[in-house]
């Protein structure tokens, strides 16, 4: 089995390609080992030690490794990890545990119902135009809410914590979204 490694614009950051469906349906992001038990594989990635995040993407899983950590020391030990997991095709999530995107409520917003079909607007061009784009970088984008004006997104994968994250949401995705949604006037990130 090859297992494809790519770049991506956060540094700490790589994107794992193992040349099949990780996720069916969604995206999962664990950012810590707590979060990561509900996955033998997160679990794993985490156990290597140098691992601070986790995000499973259709066909593709991103790692992020720790501040200071050297990616030449740490991707054989990923890429073993991956190998073993999807050689031996084991269960992506345990049996007990929740496999697709699950919402905290504090990062969910009320949407007023008023802003149905403005909201129906954001989500379209999120769901056609910017999420797959930024799958392509080893991330996610879910729509958390619209209120005033102002669109609330979470970041995940690659995303999270990107040093070029604020100008692709500032500049890329809250340019398109005003401009083929005018009662958008700005983007943020929860």
């Amino acid at each position: 089995m090859l297992i494809e490694t790519e770049t991506t614009p956060n540094p700490a950051t790589l994107k794992f390609l193992p040349g099949r469906a990780v996720m069916g349906t969604g995206t999962r992001d664990f950012a810590s080992p707590e979060e990561a038990e509900a996955s033998p594989l997160a679990e794993a990635l985490f156990s290597l030690g140098d691992v601070v995040g986790v995000f499973f993407g259709s066909d593709f899983v991103s790692v992020t490794a720790a501040p200071g950590v050297n990616w030449s020391d740490l991707k054989p030990q990923v890429l073993s990890v991956l190998l073993d997991h999807f050689s031996a095709e084991m269960p992506l999530f345990r049996a007990a545990s929740a496999a697709g995107i699950s919402v905290p409520a504090e990062e969910a917003f009320a949407d007023d119902p008023a802003d149905a079909d403005i909201i129906a607007q954001i989500r379209d061009l999120i769901d056609t135009r910017v999420r797959p784009a930024v799958a392509n970088d080893g991330g996610d984008i879910i729509y958390r809410g619209f209120d005033k004006g102002t669109v609330y997104l979470k970041m995940q994968g690659a995303c999270a914590g990107c040093p070029s994250s604020t100008a692709t949401l500032k500049h890329g995705i809250e340019s398109l979204l005003k401009h083929y949604v005018p009662e958008v006037t700005g983007v943020q990130a929860v």
